[in-house]
C-alpha cells in the first residue's frame, strides 16, 4: 500500500472497490488494444502470440468481474444499482487528493 500512497499522494480513501474498478477498466482496455493489434499485424507468429495474450486478458477480466460481483461492486443486471455504485466510486476517487 505504500506504493499506492506514493502514487496517489494522500490516498486516505483508496478502497478495494476503487482499485478493482480501475483494474477492470485496464483489463477491458487491454482486450480492445490487443484485438486491434491482432487485426493489424501481418506476421503470423506475432498474431498467434497476441491471440494467446488476448485469451489471457479475457480470463483475467472474468476473474476481476467475478470478484466484483461477489463483493457487491458490480451489478450488470440492475442498471440503477450499478449507476449508484459507479457514482459512489467516482466520489471516492474525486476525494483522493483533497485536503
Amino acid at each position: 500500500m505504500d506504493k499506492l500512497t506514493e502514487i496517489f499522494g494522500s490516498a486516505r480513501e483508496v478502497t478495494d472497490q476503487v482499485i478493482v474498478t480501475d483494474l477492470l477498466v485496464t483489463v477491458k482496455t487491454a482486450i480492445i488494444n490487443t484485438a486491434k493489434a491482432i487485426n493489424e499485424t501481418a506476421n503470423e507468429q506475432l498474431r498467434s502470440d497476441l491471440k494467446r495474450k488476448l485469451h489471457a486478458h479475457i480470463e483475467q477480466h472474468e476473474r476481476v468481474f467475478s470478484y466484483m460481483m461477489e463483493h457487491g461492486y458490480y451489478y450488470p443486471q440492475t442498471p440503477e444499482q450499478q449507476i449508484h455504485v459507479l457514482n459512489e466510486t467516482a466520489e471516492t476517487v474525486l476525494t483522493l487528493n483533497k485536503d
